[in-house]
């Protein structure tokens, strides 16, 4: 099975942050994350 990258808490942290304005491209590009794994 695969190790996950984020913990649940990383991860609600980000959709937070997103929620409180953060554009998705500033958010994934300041966690490493891809366009297509934020949407997912």
């Amino acid at each position: 099975m695969k190790k996950a990258r984020f913990t649940q808490d990383q991860i609600i942290g980000i959709l937070k942050e997103h929620q409180a304005d953060a554009t998705a491209a500033d958010l994934c590009r300041k966690h490493g994350v891809s366009d297509a794994m934020f949407y997912t």
